[in-house]
């Protein structure tokens, strides 16, 4: 049969050995496989649709030669088929593909049944118990997945022709079971929203494979709420009538016309809210578009801070008539530091009113002055409640006080679902609530925190309000410091002696004047200067890896965090955490790892959850939280993390999606947490980023010590472009709004 270019197909039957390369964004893979005739292994390359190791596949192609790399055969389409000779089953069954099953027990069982071994599994798994060492509760293991494993195949028959993964076609198999093929078929766009991991795009590519038509009604809307969502990952709460329709229509290639016609059945169907805004110009009004969920949250989040606000009750009440200025010389004996006059402000303001913001850059005695407002209110008998939104941020919270804190998700206890144990019906039994690094709190968890606070207890938020805002939906912090807001708020500005011999601290606050930091004599601060994004790249890994360990001493992979200010691009995060992998977690011969789309996991490495995960871990693990790879089991399918809240999370290999390599991480990402020593790659190629709170921001995140490398372009770039995006979000103009 000829191919494309006149070229006949032809066959190759061959067990898939290793996985050398394979792009998660496009599936193309570079593998070798054994075709079982004594010679070497054959180089395939081309879409294998995360084909496991072990398989044994029967590939359509055509042979080539690339210049580099020789011979190879490129794969056009391709099946797998149980292998038939007892060499084939044992290395089948002992390559981890059927959970239960390694090397060792593959021996056993086909030591035992021969070439009969499959058959057995498949048709009479309970005969498995005749295997020498093999009790009932690992039969009982193995013919589960035995039959997932078959159910997930021939899910995959169907799917492969419409260009599902195997990882998706897993996942869509777990969420499904046997309604699979069903939904794929008739309801593809179900799996946008109800499985993670598949988008608009990916659902869009199914809906056109199995025959939905370009302009159906279920489409349009479809991507009207994936232009909304896609929104919200931009930190939007809402969009504004027109750029929805144009987004909505450029994405869906239809006319407006026909966008604007689904857009009215979304709002009857309530997928979508409606609400006329106020405009820049208030004379002039908009119309803007939110999910139903950002619309409740923002709603409820200006309502429940109005009601703290104005609660008749006062939890601190004690407060109102203290001699504040015994209370100072009571702390000054306490701490033995006399507070400087914005601080006191601070704490007055804190113990005084009910919903307060402390805001202030580094050096400024932020820190110093959260630990005076909980002396004073422990002093006083209050319950206090100390949170952060990361583990690590929380962490140092609780060494700055000595009193503990917890992350805010693990405060108000969220579980599957994202519904959280604390609400307005049980609020938490705290007169007094802190949370620090509030400028990363999104708008659906800020909203979630104030209802979970008592009427009448106190809310004090802590932040940099000159920090990137939120990764999730909103800028929360700002819209409270807004101008009008009825929010009490005290900035600290002046920064004290100590902290102005850091040069970290120095150049945090040069750059948020938009100054260019001093690079030269600073003991704690560095340029390494690169002009192109490669050679910053190579920089990047030799500082991390060999001048800061040999400098100063401290542990590449505990100490150092790379920031970056994109994840694409030579020297973005996602090249940087493959390089220094090799350089610090490299493979080695006879240690386990795991191929994962185009990542590989070892024991080791650096990692990061990316999403919201309600069933693990004691009370779930959340988007941000980091941790390292501890174990690596092959026949049981699974990865051990050890988390930075020194949690223990196991990982099914299906669910490796979840993780990306921490090595490097976006500037975004590294919201809240604080490392030893940063390293921030900085160059031309990333220009469309370079922003000056992105910079300050990933500056702020060092104790001791910041590395930049690349150009001084690059820098200035940085420096002197103030924040160019607006958020489209309207909680300040409701807070403006009479209090119910």
């Amino acid at each position: 049969m000829p191919g494309s270019d006149g070229a006949r197909w032809t066959l190759l039957d061959a067990t898939l050995e290793r996985v050398t390369f394979a792009s998660e964004e496009t599936g193309y893979t570079v593998a070798k496989v054994d075709p079982g005739r004594g010679g070497d292994l054959v180089t395939v390359v081309g879409s294998l649709l995360g084909a496991a190791p072990g398989e044994f596949l029967r590939m359509r192609g055509r042979w080539g030669s690339h210049p580099q790399h020789g011979r190879q055969f490129q794969v056009e389409d391709y099946t797998t088929v149980l292998p038939a000779t007892v060499q084939g089953i044992r290395r089948y069954l002992g390559s981890g593909l059927i959970k239960g099953i390694g090397p060792r027990l593959a021996e056993n069982i086909v030591d035992h049944f021969g070439a009969d071994a499959l058959d057995v599994i498949d048709t009479e798994p309970g005969r498995l118990i005749e295997v020498p060492k093999l009790g009932p509760k690992r039969v009982k293991a193995i013919t589960a997945a035995w039959d997932e494993q078959r159910a997930i195949k021939e899910v995959m028959v169907f799917l492969q022709g419409v260009g599902v993964s195997t990882s998706l076609a897993v996942k869509i198999y777990k969420k499904y079971r046997d309604g699979s093929v069903d939904v794929v078929r008739r309801e593809p766009y179900r799996l946008a929203s109800e499985v993670w991991g598949i988008g608009f795009k990916t659902a869009d590519t199914i809906a056109q494979a199995v025959g939905i038509p370009h302009d159906a009604p279920e489409r349009i809307k479809a991507g009207l709420q994936y232009t909304l969502s896609e929104s919200t990952n931009d930190g939007h709460c809402y969009l504004p009538e027109q750029r929805l329709l144009t987004d909505a229509a450029k994405i869906l290639t239809v006319e407006v016309a026909q966008v604007i016609d689904a857009l009215g059945e979304l709002v009857t169907e309530e997928g979508v809210v409606r609400e006329q805004l106020p405009g820049e110009d208030p004379a002039v009004p908009v119309v803007g578009y939110y999910l139903v969920p950002f619309h409740r949250a923002e709603v409820s989040l200006a309502g429940q801070l109005r009601r703290l606000l104005h609660a008749d009750t006062d939890r601190l009440g004690v407060f109102t008539t203290v001699d504040w200025d015994a209370a100072w010389r009571w702390l000054q004996g306490r701490t033995g530091v006399e507070l400087a006059v914005a601080q006191r402000e601070a704490v007055r303001l804190a113990l005084t009113c009910k919903v307060a913001v402390l805001t202030g850059g580094p050096g400024c005695g932020k820190s110093f002055t959260v630990r005076a407002i909980v002396e004073m209110a422990t002093a006083k008998k209050a319950k206090v409640l100390l949170a952060a939104p990361t583990g690590r941020a929380a962490k140092r919270l609780t060494e700055l006080t000595g009193h503990p804190a917890a992350t805010v998700h693990r405060l108000l206890e969220l579980r599957p679902g994202g519904d959280a144990a604390y609400d307005r019906d049980r609020p938490l039994d705290a007169d007094l609530v802190v949370v620090d690094e509030a400028s990363m709190l999104d708008l659906l968890l800020a909203n979630k925190l104030a209802r979970a606070v008592a009427p009448g207890a106190h809310l004090l938020l802590v932040g940099d309000v000159d920090q990137l805002p939120s990764v999730g939906a909103g800028q929360v912090l700002r819209d409270l410091l807004a101008d009008g807001t009825p929010v009490p708020r005290v900035r600290l500005s002046q920064v004290f002696r100590q902290a102005a011999q850091s040069g970290v601290v120095t150049n945090a606050h040069r750059i948020n004047a938009g100054e260019f930091p001093h690079v030269k004599g600073m003991a704690d601060f560095f340029l390494f200067a690169c002009e192109e994004a490669e050679d910053a790249a190579a920089m990047t890994v030799d500082v991390v890896a060999n001048r800061i360990p040999r400098r100063f001493g401290l542990d590449p992979r505990a100490d150092v965090q790379v920031l970056a200010p994109m994840h694409r691009g030579h020297a973005g995060a996602g090249t940087l955490n493959g390089l220094l992998q090799e350089a610090l977690t490299p493979g080695r011969p006879g240690t386990p790892e795991r191929r994962f789309g185009g990542r590989v996991f070892r024991v080791g490495d650096k990692v990061s959850q990316i999403r919201n995960n309600y069933d693990k871990g004691a009370a779930g693990v959340f988007n941000g939280t980091l941790g390292v790879v501890t174990a690596l089991d092959p026949v049981e399918q699974t990865l051990t993390v050890r988390t930075d809240e020194g949690e223990t999370i196991s990982y099914d290999f299906t669910e490796l999606d979840e993780l990306v390599h921490a090595y490097a991480l976006t500037i975004h990402r590294s919201q809240g947490s604080e490392y030893p020593a940063v390293v921030i790659p900085v160059t031309m190629s990333a220009w469309m980023m370079l922003q000056r709170n992105l910079l300050y921001t990933a500056i702020t995140r060092a104790k001791k010590l910041v590395v930049l490398v690349g150009s001084t372009k690059a820098i200035s770039r940085a420096v002197h472009t103030a924040t160019a995006g607006r958020r489209y979000t309207r909680l300040a103009h409701r807070l403006h709004q009479t209090a119910p």
